[in-house]
């Protein structure tokens, strides 16, 4: 009776621990692609680096992996948005910078150049993570 009770707990949490992988960002298509960034890039403490390319180039690598919401340059600068998240990618030395920032710390940060892009503080904003258009 005990070992079918640890059976049945087990298996409970096994379909909870897939259940919540296949939920998780990564696998959202609003969602940063934030492992295949993590593998193809080096990482610097929270950010990452391509050494030998421009920001716009890596910008349409992230791209061509996982196509944004929407996207805006300015200052030498591309800007990617992704539901909640937005990744920023900066000239850095001979390469460039890529950041992951909640969409509202980015939109405040870079708001200049996000002219066209919803106002996270605004009583209309939705973000565009689950839920969206609810």
């Amino acid at each position: 009776m005990n070992s079918t009770r640890l059976v049945r707990a087990a298996v409970a949490a096994v379909l909870a621990a897939t259940l919540l992988t296949a939920c998780s960002s990564d696998g959202d298509n609003n969602a940063v692609p934030r492992e295949w960034i993590r593998k193809t890039y080096t990482a610097t403490g929270a950010d990452w680096l391509d050494p030998d390319s421009t920001p716009s180039e890596v910008a349409q690598a992230i791209h061509t992996e996982r196509a944004e919401l929407d996207r805006a340059s300015g200052d030498s600068m591309e800007f990617l948005r992704y539901g909640d998240d937005m990744v920023t990618v900066s000239p850095y030395r001979s390469g460039s910078l890529i950041e992951i920032e909640d969409y509202r710390n980015g939109y405040h940060r870079h708001q200049r150049h996000l002219t066209y892009w919803p106002d996270p503080d605004s009583a209309s904003f939705r973000g565009g993570g689950p839920g969206e258009g609810k």
